[in-house]
């Protein structure tokens, strides 16, 4: 039996308007994604990342993404070292915090979770 490295190995984050998405992420995280259009109306922008890490992407193709606020997967990003810097760009951004950041357990860190530009329904996780 095989050992996984990383639970998760990609995410896609559903978006009806890719470049609003875009501009989002890249406001509350300050990075900066990296377009991609890959042709028949799909499109991405992806999270920047180190080789071997965990990374994922803005996704947009109106068929295959649709974006939600309450169903579908949590996903959590990683907003280290203290996801309450993240936290205060999100409705300048554009977003809406539904849970503020709380403890999840001395050893577990924080949380909070956050409806993006999109609809979307997204977590943000930090140790401090």
């Amino acid at each position: 039996m095989s050992s996984l490295k990383h639970a998760v190995s990609w995410f896609e984050i559903p978006a009806t308007d890719i470049n609003r998405a875009q501009t989002f992420y890249e406001t509350i995280f300050k990075v900066e994604l990296a377009f991609m259009d890959l042709g028949e109306n799909h499109k991405m922008a992806v999270f920047p990342s180190l080789m071997d890490t965990i990374s994922g992407a803005i996704a947009y193709h109106p068929a295959w993404y649709i974006p939600s606020n309450s169903h579908g997967p949590l996903i959590y990003l990683n907003a280290n070292p203290d996801l309450q810097e993240v936290q205060n760009r999100i409705e300048a951004a554009g977003g809406s915090v539904t849970m503020p950041k709380k403890q999840i357990s001395p050893d577990h860190g924080y949380m909070a979770v956050f409806i993006d530009s999109e609809g979307n329904r997204v977590a943000l996780h930090s140790q401090n």
